[in-house]
């Protein structure tokens, strides 16, 4: 593995520099791992780190209450401007990426972060809470999302793109692991505003690493993206045009295809059966059962533990099978389980729990390969930014998730209807998933 990928086609063109390929491509010997490695872990490490402040609100929706009375239907309002934020901004980010490079927009989403969860500490009314916790972490979230990932893999991987991208996308389970039982601990032991300033400290302490260590194109540093052949363009760093113009652009040009909204709709829905209800609402709707809050993030803890072994599970399978009947299987495994989970909460946590909580859990962002894969087959170049969009039907989904069952808790008492609507609505995503038409190219090619 120590030169795979190096390049070795040492005069460039010029056709080669009139499409865009703006470093020369000279062979260089290399020993150790490919630089695609690097790039990988400490994108994994960056994406930890914008998934620890995702993981707070949960935690701190009680404390939150019981200090300012504010209503659970307003807290949730703030997560879902969080969560719209995060995937509103994504297809701008992934174009931001592409003319500006990864490293700055990385690097400035985590400034972000941390500058939103800081100043969390010193607001005392709605709005401030508005601002912080959803406007300035969801647009630095939003900035390093999942196209963070699409970007990543689909520059600087061609062997084992789908396993890295099932890694790469475990790392806000990981975030969710890490995080979840520290903020719960801090919370309950020095009240929500340590977490708070932890979450703020650690996505600082990541930004030196992202400087050092991303590159942007493979060719920056001579090598070809990993696995890929001697005469293949991938990872060639080329010229884009505007960032918030080619947004909009791949927009209008995908929205023209009925895959992209099936592949939206059915992505909305898993926001909404993942972030927006079981991220958000979990912890205080175990506590309605009499569960210690502790201990119910624990739970949600553990669901972060398999989902990363469901999500990287899930990359293999996309190198292997048809992404279509991968989305299929999840949506009914999740819907189901969804099912269930009224008449599994209680005071204490039993068997039944654990089992909700696994097989909840490795299909957590399962979803999130095989859609990326998609992408990729029905959009090409734009993949990213198209599943920058597609991304961004999940927040929305999140967004009306979040807010709408801390209503229903409001006005019923109980979750209850929460779980059983997104049931109903996983099984529409199956649907939608199932429908999708592979690409005319692959077909002719099978």
């Amino acid at each position: 593995m120590g030169e795979e990928g190096a390049v070795t086609t040492p005069n460039s063109s010029a056709a080669d520099v009139s499409a865009g390929r703006s470093r020369s491509s000279r062979p260089v010997a290399r020993r150790g791992p490919h630089p695609a490695w690097s790039v990988a872990v400490v994108g994994f490490i960056a994406l930890i780190g914008a998934a620890g402040f995702r993981s707070v609100p949960s935690v701190l929706m009680d404390p939150l209450h019981e200090e300012f009375g504010w209503s659970h239907g307003l807290i949730g309002a703030a997560v879902s401007v969080n969560v719209l934020l995060y995937g509103l901004i994504s297809p701008f980010a992934a174009a931001l990426m592409d003319r500006f490079g990864i490293r700055r927009v990385v690097a400035c989403a985590l400034v972000l972060i941390a500058a939103g969860s800081g100043l969390t500490v010193f607001m005392t009314r709605p709005w401030q809470l508005m601002a912080t916790w959803g406007v300035l972490v969801g647009v630095g979230v939003g900035s390093m999302s999942m196209p963070f990932v699409a970007t990543i893999t689909g520059r600087w991987f061609v062997r084992h793109r789908g396993l890295v991208t099932g890694v790469l996308t475990a790392a806000g389970a990981t975030g969710q692991l890490v995080f979840l039982p520290l903020i719960a601990a801090l919370a309950h032991d020095h009240g929500w505003r340590t977490p708070s300033l932890v979450v703020s400290v650690v996505a600082l302490a990541v930004v030196p690493l992202v400087l050092l260590f991303i590159r942007d194109f493979p060719s920056d540093v001579g090598v070809r993206a990993y696995g890929a052949e001697s005469d293949s363009a991938a990872g060639v760093r080329t010229s884009v045009p505007g960032s918030a113009a080619r947004a909009i652009t791949v927009l209008a040009t995908v929205a023209r295809k009925p895959v992209f909204w099936l592949l939206a709709g059915g992505f909305a829905i898993c926001g909404a059966s993942t972030n927006g209800l079981i991220g958000t609402h979990f912890v205080s709707a175990a506590h309605d059962h009499g569960m210690p809050a502790t201990t119910a993030a624990g739970l949600l803890a553990t669901v972060g533990l398999f989902d990363v072994a469901g999500t990287i599970a899930s990359g293999w399978l996309t190198d292997r099978f048809d992404s279509r009947y991968l989305l299929v299987t999840y949506y009914t495994l999740r819907g189901t389980s969804l099912l269930w989970l009224p008449i599994l909460l209680g005071p204490d946590v039993h068997p039944t729990t654990w089992a909700f909580i696994i097989f909840y859990g490795l299909d957590w962002i399962a979803t999130v390969p095989p859609t990326v894969a998609l992408c990729r087959e029905n959009f090409g170049a734009d993949g990213p930014i198209a599943f920058g969009w597609v991304f961004a039907s999940h927040q929305v989904g999140a967004a009306l998730a979040a807010f709408g069952a801390g209503v229903i808790r409001d006005v019923q008492g109980s979750y209850t209807m929460a779980w059983f609507i997104a049931g109903g609505l996983c099984a529409l995503a199956a649907i939608f998933s199932a429908s999708i038409r592979r690409p005319k190219t692959e077909l002719a090619a099978a």
